[in-house]
């Protein structure tokens, strides 16, 4: 990865969990000198040990990014810290969720070049998408800046406005976990007609796996890849009719569901 704002002024990496991690191996995997990485973390594992990065020493007193990747309980504590960094020409990149842009200038400083993302967590084998959005101060430059660093771990979309940062976070962020579980409906239901528990479940996951690898690599729509598996009056086309009944199916749960999480999110970001 190169950049020679980086290179120059270094980048910091606050909190280095599961999120935190995948980005610096994304990074390193790309060519980004440890040399070139400041990372503040209480308990850093062996790994990050092993990276060569600055860990939790003196951070550089400009550093050209500063990626927020603490949980967000831990915010309050660990951002005042950075004060000093407020207002200048330091980009803070938050994949924080629930922390809002208001939060950052509030806390470094009314001009701080802000940019706010919510990746997922198929970012930690790099499969990710994360939506940015920023504050006038970050800018076009800044969202490009953000933008490459994210796309080390995946895709990335730009918002036009940080209220939509709660339904992104109803469909792609928590959206993973909607799909684990429809892996384990899917298996159960295997079951409950007779297959091992064990194949199952593989049968399940499998089909996921493959059917959102098809729906990424065509260039056909998925509502027209569901109509090329659908033979009339077919097996397929007789569950369907369950999964897509108006009613009681997928569209009206799923709606739900998304909506349910869009207002948690907006719950968490008002305090």
């Amino acid at each position: 990865m190169k950049n020679s704002r980086i290179a120059a002024d270094g980048l910091v990496l606050l909190g280095c969990g599961k999120m935190g991690s995948a980005m610096l191996a994304g990074w390193l995997g790309r060519g980004l000198p440890p040399s070139s990485v400041w990372v503040q973390d209480p308990f850093p594992s062996d790994w990050l040990k092993e990276t060569g990065v600055h860990l939790n020493a003196d951070l550089p007193e400009r550093p050209a990014i500063v990626l927020v990747a603490v949980k967000p309980q831990m915010m309050a504590e660990a951002l005042p810290t950075l004060r000093k960094m407020g207002n200048g020409h330091t980009l803070f990149v938050s994949v924080a969720a629930g922390t809002p842009i208001a939060f950052f200038e509030t806390t470094l400083g009314a001009e701080t070049p802000v940019v706010r993302a919510m990746p997922n967590t198929p970012a930690a084998i790099s499969q990710g998408i994360t939506a940015i959005v920023g504050n006038v101060h970050a800018g076009e430059k800044g969202l490009d800046e953000a933008e490459a660093l994210l796309l080390a771990v995946g895709e990335v979309v730009r918002l036009s406005e940080e209220a939509q940062i709660d339904a992104v976070t109803g469909v792609s962020g928590s959206g993973p976990a909607y799909v684990f579980h429809m892996i384990e409906a899917m298996a159960a239901a295997g079951v409950s007609l007779g297959l091992p528990e064990a194949m199952a479940l593989q049968l399940a996951r499998a089909t996921v796996a493959g059917a959102g690898a098809l729906a990424m690599r065509s260039d056909e729509d998925p509502a027209q890849l569901r109509v090329n598996v659908t033979s009339p009056n077919g097996t397929t086309q007789a569950a369907l009719e369950v999964l897509m009944d108006a009613q009681n199916g997928f569209p009206p749960l799923l709606k739900r569901a998304v909506a349910a999480a869009a207002d948690r999110s907006r719950e968490l970001a008002n305090g």
